[in-house]
């Protein structure tokens, strides 16, 4: 373990919570460009062609003499992650902030730990163990994740003014997505696509460890994840919007919106994240992630005009606790199997450390064999 200064914790959780900060962003700009009549297939698009002409000069220059070489295998699961942890995730997630609001679909986005302990633990990647008191933490933890949702889900309850003055960035201008907000049965859809995205995100963490077996090099993989979701994507929204219109870019929202997507909010957030990850592990970096739903709720009420309820202010705090249950359960896996490692290590050197002494006391005595007459 390393010890860290004073300035160098600082560092780190400054990064994270910059990285948390800019990920709200995100969700936030994703409704001013629905507002602004940009369809979220061709946003979403947009976002990863800006992040594979971002990260990819980074991942030639960083990791030039690095790289192995690419085999199907690799290709095959950066064609998977672009499309779970890319364009399907981004397309469904984002058209669940539209359908219902920032702060509900972000708080749904806590989910994700839990359900990533889940599909582990059904493709067996995992083990529940009920014998300890992790195992126990990690279940007990992904249920009150569930419980948080379903409150989020199924009550709303009184109003909560946090702002006596606001900024409303929407222009409501749009038409279409006003008329689709108003049918019957659109937040219910909203709810399933926020859900199917934290599934298909999920899967990708899954899918994450495979791809870092076999293509150990994160920017030229994070890379190639972005160049296969800019092409799925582009080919997704060509089907649907086909008019130079939809993706006309000027000196307006669109553009800024599109590049702040694919450089800050995609790149910069990358970077951020695997140097605190090589520093601090991964854990460190699961930890920030409530600070995404706490920035999405604190904007949207600002500067989005959005009605906050008790219900999604219960819903939110229950998930948050949950996952801190499920990743302190983690935590005390992660310390266990560094016990045991190291306790294996060292009685694997005080076994060797005999024989290697017998080894040389073998070969002195052969060595004068050999020197003695037959």
């Amino acid at each position: 373990m390393e010890n860290y200064t004073g300035f160098q914790r600082v560092k780190h959780v400054g990064a994270m919570t910059l990285a948390a900060v800019l990920l709200g962003g995100n969700i936030i700009l994703s409704k001013v460009a629905a507002d602004d009549g940009m369809t979220m297939r061709v946003m979403v698009a947009y976002r990863w062609i800006f992040a594979t002409a971002f990260l990819a000069p980074i991942a030639i220059v960083v990791e030039w003499n690095k790289r192995p070489k690419l085999t199907w295998t690799v290709i095959l699961q950066a064609f998977l992650s672009g499309l779970l942890g890319g364009s399907l995730f981004s397309i469904l997630f984002y058209t669940s902030v539209i359908l219902t609001s920032a702060t509900f679909a972000t708080a749904i986005y806590n989910l994700i730990p839990a359900m990533t302990f889940v599909i582990a633990v059904l493709l067996r990647f995992e083990n529940l163990s009920f014998d300890k008191a992790s195992g126990k933490a990690k279940v007990m933890g992904t249920m009150i994740c569930i419980g948080g949702a379903m409150v989020l889900t199924l009550y709303k309850g009184l109003e909560v003014h946090m702002w006596p003055i606001k900024i409303d960035l929407l222009h409501h201008s749009n038409e279409a997505t006003s008329h689709n907000k108003k049918l019957p049965g659109t937040f219910a859809l909203g709810i399933v696509l926020a859900i199917t995205s934290c599934i298909c995100y999920s899967l990708w963490i899954v899918l994450l460890a495979k791809v870092s077996k076999n293509y150990p090099c994160h920017y030229s993989s994070t890379a190639l994840m972005s160049l296969m979701g800019s092409i799925q994507s582009v080919i997704f929204a060509l089907c649907f919007d086909r008019e130079s219109a939809q993706w006309k870019l000027g000196w307006n929202r669109r553009l800024f919106v599109v590049v702040y997507l694919g450089t800050l909010g995609s790149g910069i957030v990358v970077i951020l994240m695997t140097w605190c990850s090589q520093k601090r592990g991964p854990l460190f970096v699961s930890v920030f992630n409530p600070l995404i739903l706490l920035f999405v709720a604190l904007a949207s009420s600002l500067l989005l005009d959005e009605t906050l309820y008790l219900g999604s202010v219960l819903g939110g705090f229950f998930i948050i606790m949950g996952l801190y249950v499920v990743l302190w359960g983690k935590g005390k896996d992660m310390k266990a199997s560094k016990f045991i490692i190291s306790k294996e290590a060292s009685q694997k050197n005080d076994l060797e450390a005999p024989q290697n002494q017998g080894g040389q006391l073998t070969g002195s005595a052969a060595t004068i064999k050999q020197g003695m007459p037959e």
